[in-house]
């Protein structure tokens, strides 16, 4: 399975309300985007590939289950993983969670 189908069956598992790259105009919604790769290196080849990325969600729910959920699905589809913060945005109103992930 390549990397991108994990991260959006890890997503899918939780919710459909999930966009790459996107902001959707929604109250509560997950958008995820790949950032860079860490390469193991071998003998001047590259020996494996981990692909690094955010995961945000945006949501008008204090305390979202969806946030814990999301950890739990990241972890049993096999994806390192850290809650980078969570803060509330008094101007739009949405409480914003953030993920870094790493899968390979």
């Amino acid at each position: 399975m390549k990397w991108y189908e994990r991260i959006i069956k890890a997503h899918v598992a939780v919710t459909t309300e999930v966009s790459h790259s996107e902001r959707q105009r929604s109250d509560r919604y997950f958008v995820w985007q790949e950032d860079g790769s860490h390469d193991l290196m071998a003998g001047n080849q590259h020996g494996e590939l981990a692909m690094t990325g955010r995961t945000d969600l945006f949501t008008k729910v204090e305390f979202d289950p969806w946030g814990d959920q999301l950890g739990e699905s990241f972890s049993s589809h096999g994806i390192a993983w850290s809650l980078v913060g969570v803060d509330y945005e008094e101007e739009t109103g949405f409480y914003h969670w953030s993920w870094d992930w790493e899968v390979c």
